[in-house]
């Protein structure tokens, strides 16, 4: 993929909310395959700028762009950027379909856990429902609960630690090109903090699916769907369940009279990772780009090995208090 590719632009973003400026002109370029943590004292603007960059608010000016992945690359490389503020609804959950979003405050429907990680699959995948539950299982057994104790447990039964976990394996189950997480190790011990740190760091390298763009079956998808699911499952240490009707004749298809989409063909893109976070250790290992916003503005951009070393006081002082804020988080 040639360095220069854009997955996620703002340009000179600014929001207010009442009388109080929380974005003020941010000028953010996030490149495809990057890790990029967000950081910043509370009430920076940290889950403002990602609920912009995910669509879920729109600028009081400026833009924020994003790839399209429904589209064909350029010669370049570089997928058409789309203006999010300026796209019709259709369009955008189009674009959804390649992004995953872990909520601040996980977000779960009420129901199960299963049906929690299911609905999506169900609605916007090729997945049977034998595969479907493959992909639950491996996703749950990847942030570390107990598959059997979960599965069915409803939404109002989990503790604060174990929703967070779900809402990561809700995520990590659509196989996104784009994943955004928003203080995802807020709420857990330090040994499950620990795993999710790793989880995030797997996932981010592992290779992303084919996905679904087109408007109709190929024959060899289903095989491929198989491949797919088995290697989530090897990934999390969980038996893959397969079933013998995941035929192109349509046995074991959920909707067999309705129209599915087709993976596009080719190499996928790598994955791209942002974070918004308080977690002093999770820079630590996963040694991201960081971004730091200081009363609206980016007043830190670079690696995290020079993240307040250089010359932005802010920075150094917040360091120094990440765990306080993490910990009160």
């Amino acid at each position: 993929m040639p360095a220069a590719t854009v997955e996620l632009r703002s340009q000179r973003l600014s929001r207010s909310f009442g009388d109080r400026a929380v974005l003020r002109g941010i000028d953010l370029t996030i490149r495809t395959g990057e890790v990029v943590a967000i950081v910043g004292g509370s009430g920076s603007g940290k889950t403002v700028l990602l609920d912009h960059l995910v669509g879920l608010l729109r600028p009081d000016s400026g833009h924020v762009l994003a790839a399209d992945h429904n589209e064909p690359p350029d010669p370049a490389g570089q997928w058409p950027l789309i203006d999010l503020a300026a796209t019709d609804s259709d369009r955008l959950d189009q674009l959804r379909l390649h992004w995953s979003v872990v909520f601040q405050r996980n977000a779960l429907f009420s129901g199960t856990v299963r049906e929690n990680i299911a609905l999506w699959l169900r609605e916007h995948t090729m997945l049977s429902e034998s595969e479907i539950e493959v992909r639950i299982r491996a996703s749950l057994a990847a942030v570390r609960l107990e598959v059997a104790d979960v599965i069915d447990k409803d939404r109002e039964a989990l503790s604060g630690g174990m929703a967070k976990r779900v809402a990561i394996a809700r995520a990590i189950a659509a196989d996104p090109i784009v994943i955004f997480y928003d203080e995802p190790t807020t709420g857990l011990d330090p040994v499950v903090s620990g795993h999710i740190q790793e989880l995030i760091w797997d996932l981010h390298r592992r290779p992303v699916g084919p996905r679904p763009t087109g408007p109709r079956v190929e024959p060899s998808f289903w095989d491929r769907l198989a491949d797919a699911a088995a290697t989530i499952s090897d990934a999390a240490g969980v038996s893959p369940v397969r079933s013998s009707a995941a035929r192109v004749d349509g046995s074991d298809k959920r909707r067999s009279d309705e129209p599915r989409p087709v993976p596009a063909t080719g190499p996928q893109p790598p994955r791209t990772t942002v974070i918004v976070t308080h977690d002093k250790e999770l820079l630590r290992r996963l040694s991201p780009r960081v971004v730091m916003l200081e009363s609206g503005r980016i007043c830190f951009d670079g690696p995290y090995e020079r993240f307040g070393k250089d010359d932005c006081e802010p920075a150094r002082r917040y360091l120094e208090t990440m765990p306080v804020l993490h910990a009160r988080r």
